[in-house]
Protein backbone atom coordinates (compact mmCIF):
# COMPACT_ATOMS: atom_id res chain seq x y z
CA UNK A 1 0.00 0.00 0.00
CA UNK A 2 2.70 2.52 0.77
CA UNK A 3 4.64 1.68 -2.17
CA UNK A 4 1.91 2.37 -4.55
CA UNK A 5 0.58 5.74 -2.71
CA UNK A 6 4.61 6.74 -3.19
CA UNK A 7 4.36 5.63 -6.76
CA UNK A 8 1.33 7.70 -7.30
CA UNK A 9 3.02 10.86 -5.56
CA UNK A 10 6.40 10.33 -7.73
CA UNK A 11 4.01 10.21 -10.89
CA UNK A 12 1.97 13.52 -9.88
CA UNK A 13 5.44 15.12 -9.37
CA UNK A 14 6.37 14.26 -12.75
CA UNK A 15 3.39 15.21 -14.07
CA UNK A 16 4.22 18.65 -12.10
CA UNK A 17 7.32 19.02 -13.74
CA UNK A 18 6.37 18.04 -17.20
CA UNK A 19 3.78 20.91 -16.76
CA UNK A 20 6.44 23.29 -16.13
CA UNK A 21 8.92 22.36 -18.78
CA UNK A 22 5.61 22.61 -21.27
CA UNK A 23 6.66 25.82 -23.79
CA UNK A 24 3.53 28.28 -24.06
CA UNK A 25 2.05 28.00 -27.04
CA UNK A 26 4.00 30.91 -29.76
CA UNK A 27 1.47 33.82 -30.83
CA UNK A 28 2.64 37.71 -32.17
CA UNK A 29 3.55 39.81 -29.31
CA UNK A 30 5.31 43.13 -29.08
CA UNK A 31 7.66 43.86 -25.96
CA UNK A 32 9.86 47.29 -25.54
CA UNK A 33 13.58 46.57 -25.22
CA UNK A 34 13.97 48.21 -22.18
CA UNK A 35 10.91 50.41 -20.84
CA UNK A 36 7.80 51.97 -22.89
CA UNK A 37 7.02 54.66 -20.53
CA UNK A 38 3.98 56.80 -20.42
CA UNK A 39 4.79 60.25 -22.46
CA UNK A 40 7.80 58.98 -23.74
CA UNK A 41 9.42 56.83 -26.20
CA UNK A 42 10.45 53.46 -26.80
CA UNK A 43 11.73 51.11 -28.84
CA UNK A 44 9.31 48.18 -29.18
CA UNK A 45 9.95 44.62 -31.26
CA UNK A 46 7.13 42.71 -32.67
CA UNK A 47 7.93 39.35 -32.26
CA UNK A 48 7.07 36.60 -35.19
CA UNK A 49 7.20 32.70 -34.83
CA UNK A 50 6.46 30.83 -37.43
CA UNK A 51 3.67 28.05 -36.32
CA UNK A 52 3.97 26.27 -39.25
CA UNK A 53 5.94 23.22 -40.59
CA UNK A 54 5.06 23.20 -44.19
CA UNK A 55 4.91 27.22 -45.26
CA UNK A 56 6.87 30.07 -43.97
CA UNK A 57 5.50 33.81 -42.77
CA UNK A 58 5.71 36.39 -45.67
CA UNK A 59 4.23 38.99 -44.48
CA UNK A 60 3.37 40.53 -40.94
CA UNK A 61 1.01 43.70 -41.24
CA UNK A 62 0.72 45.68 -37.51
CA UNK A 63 -2.36 48.08 -37.16
CA UNK A 64 -1.88 50.84 -34.81
CA UNK A 65 -4.47 52.10 -32.28
CA UNK A 66 -6.66 54.40 -33.35
CA UNK A 67 -7.87 55.60 -29.56
CA UNK A 68 -3.77 56.69 -29.21
CA UNK A 69 -2.77 57.43 -32.30
CA UNK A 70 1.40 57.58 -32.24
CA UNK A 71 2.88 60.22 -34.38
CA UNK A 72 6.63 59.03 -34.57
CA UNK A 73 7.11 55.55 -35.84
CA UNK A 74 10.36 54.69 -37.32
CA UNK A 75 11.17 50.95 -38.35
CA UNK A 76 14.97 49.37 -38.69
CA UNK A 77 15.64 48.47 -41.55
CA UNK A 78 16.13 44.35 -41.64
CA UNK A 79 17.81 42.41 -43.97
CA UNK A 80 15.41 40.26 -46.33
CA UNK A 81 12.35 42.66 -45.72
CA UNK A 82 11.01 45.55 -47.20
CA UNK A 83 8.69 47.96 -44.47
CA UNK A 84 6.17 50.20 -45.86
CA UNK A 85 4.66 52.84 -43.09
CA UNK A 86 1.31 53.97 -44.17
CA UNK A 87 0.07 57.21 -42.24
CA UNK A 88 -3.63 58.78 -42.21
CA UNK A 89 -5.17 61.77 -41.07
CA UNK A 90 -6.40 62.55 -37.12
CA UNK A 91 -9.86 63.29 -36.59
CA UNK A 92 -7.92 65.41 -33.97
CA UNK A 93 -4.99 66.82 -34.31
CA UNK A 94 -2.01 66.46 -31.69
CA UNK A 95 0.24 68.46 -30.03
CA UNK A 96 3.65 67.85 -29.51
CA UNK A 97 7.37 69.76 -28.28
CA UNK A 98 5.05 72.68 -29.28
CA UNK A 99 3.92 71.79 -32.93
CA UNK A 100 0.93 70.60 -34.19
CA UNK A 101 0.29 66.70 -35.66
CA UNK A 102 -2.74 66.42 -38.38
CA UNK A 103 -1.33 62.70 -39.28
CA UNK A 104 -0.36 59.63 -37.63
CA UNK A 105 1.22 56.06 -38.46
CA UNK A 106 -2.22 53.80 -38.51
CA UNK A 107 -0.09 50.61 -39.99
CA UNK A 108 3.49 49.07 -40.64
CA UNK A 109 4.10 46.27 -42.93
CA UNK A 110 6.81 44.24 -43.76
CA UNK A 111 6.87 41.85 -46.48
CA UNK A 112 9.64 39.10 -46.84
CA UNK A 113 11.94 39.42 -50.40
CA UNK A 114 13.51 36.61 -49.91
CA UNK A 115 12.34 32.80 -47.90
CA UNK A 116 10.72 35.01 -44.86
CA UNK A 117 10.62 33.05 -41.75
CA UNK A 118 11.09 29.64 -42.52
CA UNK A 119 9.53 27.02 -40.11
CA UNK A 120 11.60 26.23 -36.35
CA UNK A 121 12.48 30.09 -36.53
CA UNK A 122 10.94 33.73 -35.64
CA UNK A 123 11.93 37.11 -36.31
CA UNK A 124 11.55 40.51 -34.55
CA UNK A 125 10.29 43.42 -35.90
CA UNK A 126 11.70 47.10 -34.14
CA UNK A 127 10.10 50.43 -34.59
CA UNK A 128 10.88 53.29 -32.28
CA UNK A 129 7.65 54.93 -31.40
CA UNK A 130 6.10 57.87 -29.77
CA UNK A 131 4.84 60.18 -28.27
CA UNK A 132 3.26 57.41 -25.87
CA UNK A 133 -0.08 58.11 -24.00
CA UNK A 134 0.05 59.17 -20.92
CA UNK A 135 -3.50 58.33 -19.87
CA UNK A 136 -3.33 54.75 -20.78
CA UNK A 137 -1.62 51.42 -19.25
CA UNK A 138 -1.40 50.10 -22.33
CA UNK A 139 -1.64 49.72 -26.26
CA UNK A 140 -3.61 47.33 -28.10
CA UNK A 141 -2.40 46.64 -31.74
CA UNK A 142 -3.76 44.20 -34.29
CA UNK A 143 -1.57 42.07 -36.39
CA UNK A 144 -2.15 40.09 -39.95
CA UNK A 145 0.62 36.64 -40.44
CA UNK A 146 0.34 35.60 -43.95
CA UNK A 147 2.28 32.60 -44.91
CA UNK A 148 3.38 31.52 -48.25
CA UNK A 149 0.54 29.10 -48.70
CA UNK A 150 -1.41 32.31 -48.30
CA UNK A 151 -2.51 31.39 -45.21
CA UNK A 152 -3.52 34.53 -42.74
CA UNK A 153 -3.54 34.57 -39.31
CA UNK A 154 -5.43 37.66 -37.60
CA UNK A 155 -4.29 38.16 -34.28
CA UNK A 156 -6.80 40.78 -33.27
CA UNK A 157 -8.32 39.46 -30.36
CA UNK A 158 -8.90 41.66 -27.35
CA UNK A 159 -7.86 39.96 -23.81
CA UNK A 160 -10.91 40.41 -21.84
CA UNK A 161 -10.83 40.79 -18.32
CA UNK A 162 -11.55 37.45 -16.05
CA UNK A 163 -11.59 35.06 -18.93
CA UNK A 164 -9.76 33.36 -20.59
CA UNK A 165 -6.98 34.53 -23.25
CA UNK A 166 -8.70 34.55 -26.66
CA UNK A 167 -6.94 31.63 -29.71
CA UNK A 168 -5.39 34.58 -31.65
CA UNK A 169 -4.95 37.33 -28.96
CA UNK A 170 -3.84 40.77 -30.18
CA UNK A 171 -0.35 41.97 -29.18
CA UNK A 172 -0.23 43.91 -26.15
CA UNK A 173 2.18 46.84 -24.98
CA UNK A 174 2.61 47.27 -21.40
CA UNK A 175 3.15 50.83 -20.40
CA UNK A 176 5.13 51.95 -17.40
CA UNK A 177 4.71 54.90 -15.04
CA UNK A 178 6.18 58.07 -16.36
CA UNK A 179 9.74 58.63 -15.67
CA UNK A 180 10.64 61.94 -13.56
CA UNK A 181 13.03 62.98 -15.84
CA UNK A 182 14.17 62.73 -19.46
CA UNK A 183 10.78 60.93 -20.00
CA UNK A 184 10.42 63.00 -23.92
CA UNK A 185 13.46 61.41 -24.94
CA UNK A 186 16.50 63.53 -23.88
CA UNK A 187 20.07 62.21 -23.28
CA UNK A 188 18.84 61.67 -19.50
CA UNK A 189 16.01 59.68 -20.39
CA UNK A 190 18.11 57.28 -22.72
CA UNK A 191 20.09 57.09 -19.58
CA UNK A 192 17.34 56.22 -17.41
CA UNK A 193 16.17 53.92 -20.34
CA UNK A 194 19.41 52.19 -20.25
CA UNK A 195 18.99 51.87 -16.74
CA UNK A 196 15.69 50.15 -16.65
CA UNK A 197 16.61 47.93 -19.34
CA UNK A 198 19.75 46.82 -16.72
CA UNK A 199 16.86 46.92 -14.05
CA UNK A 200 14.81 44.52 -16.17
CA UNK A 201 17.53 42.33 -17.35
CA UNK A 202 18.32 41.45 -13.72
CA UNK A 203 15.13 40.68 -12.65
CA UNK A 204 14.90 38.63 -15.76
CA UNK A 205 17.83 37.02 -14.67
CA UNK A 206 16.93 36.58 -11.06
CA UNK A 207 13.33 35.06 -12.17
CA UNK A 208 14.76 32.61 -14.03
CA UNK A 209 17.17 31.45 -11.14
CA UNK A 210 14.12 31.06 -9.01
CA UNK A 211 12.21 29.02 -11.53
CA UNK A 212 15.17 26.50 -12.30
CA UNK A 213 15.12 26.19 -8.57
CA UNK A 214 11.87 25.10 -8.44
CA UNK A 215 11.68 23.13 -11.19
CA UNK A 216 14.87 21.08 -9.63
CA UNK A 217 13.16 21.11 -6.34
CA UNK A 218 10.44 19.23 -7.76
CA UNK A 219 13.11 16.99 -10.13
CA UNK A 220 14.55 15.83 -6.70
CA UNK A 221 10.96 15.14 -4.65
CA UNK A 222 10.70 12.83 -7.87
CA UNK A 223 13.60 11.43 -7.80
CA UNK A 224 13.50 11.36 -3.91
CA UNK A 225 10.20 9.81 -4.12
CA UNK A 226 11.14 6.74 -6.27
CA UNK A 227 14.24 6.15 -4.19
CA UNK A 228 12.06 5.11 -1.19
CA UNK A 229 9.49 3.25 -3.35
CA UNK A 230 12.29 1.38 -4.28
CA UNK A 231 13.78 0.81 -1.55
CA UNK A 232 10.67 -0.28 0.54
CA UNK A 233 9.66 -2.66 -2.57
CA UNK A 234 13.69 -4.17 -2.05
CA UNK A 235 13.33 -4.50 1.81
CA UNK A 236 9.73 -6.06 1.31
CA UNK A 237 11.03 -8.96 -1.28
CA UNK A 238 14.02 -9.24 1.18
CA UNK A 239 11.19 -9.96 4.26
CA UNK A 240 9.33 -12.17 1.81
CA UNK A 241 12.57 -14.93 0.84
CA UNK A 242 13.47 -14.67 4.63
Amino acid sequence: MKASRLAVTGAAAASAVLFLSVPAFAHVTVQPEGAAAKGGYAVVDFKVPNERDNASTTKLEVSFPADHPLASVMPQPLDGWKVDVTKSKLAKPLTMHGRQIDEAVTKVTWTATGKGIEPGYFQKFPLSVGQLPEDSDQLVFKALQTYSNNEVVRWIEPQKEGQEEPENPAPVLPLSAASEEGHHGSAAGDASDASDHEDTASGSSSGTSDTTARILAVVGIVIGAGGVAYGALAGRRRATQA
